[in-house]
């Protein structure tokens, strides 16, 4: 490649009818600043596509780890989606267990509740059972205590051998004592 120093350098032989040297030199100089600006403005492309060279490189790999990131998110996603599934299929299965194990336990206790309900009406049936028959008992000892072995037809005491005294001093039921009265009622009783 000729370089601008290369036509300044350069001589002409000289012959008999040749161009003028003033015009020729002049028309070199113009040649050897054009060259060299358009040497310069080459160069400076070569700078440029180098640097552009270096960055389509530096993109080129910027985008195959991009893409790789992107491969990497999406398996990564894929993976999370499988685990969250697996957390919400165990999180439903714990509810459901837990769920069985309340209604197991309320029946359990409604079952429970149910059997002392049963026993307590039992036992109150029993209780009014034995308080009916208690009273009936008395009052059949109550009955046979006929008013007639108390007292007299026209309501008055009927006299006997031995009068008993209440603690007022006053004759107390036709004889019998108080006191006699307490143990009758106690022997009935037993």
């Amino acid at each position: 490649m000729i370089t601008p120093a290369d036509i300044q350098k350069k001589d002409f032989t000289r012959g008999v009818r040749g161009y003028k040297e003033e015009e020729v030199d002049l028309f070199l100089d113009q040649i050897v600043e054009e060259l060299g600006a358009l040497l310069r403005e080459n160069a400076g492309l070569k700078e440029n596509i180098g640097a552009l060279s270096r960055e389509i490189d530096r993109m080129k790999n910027s985008e195959a780890s991009i893409l790789g990131t992107l491969e990497s998110a999406k398996s990564l996603m894929t993976d999370i989606g499988a685990s969250a599934e697996k957390r919400a299929d165990i999180v439903v299965r714990n509810a459901e267990l837990e769920a069985d194990r309340i209604r197991r336990e309320a029946r359990e206790s409604v079952e429970e509740m149910t059997e002392e309900a049963k026993a307590l009406s039992r036992r109150w049936e029993l209780f009014g059972a034995r308080f009916r028959n208690l009273l009936e008992t008395e009052l059949d000892r109550f009955d046979s205590f006929s008013a007639n072995a108390l007292f007299d037809e026209a309501g008055l005491q009927k006299p006997s051998g031995r009068r008993a005294i209440s603690g007022t001093g006053k004759p107390a039921f036709g004889g019998v004592t108080g006191m006699s009265l307490d143990k009758t009622f106690k022997a009935s009783k037993q």
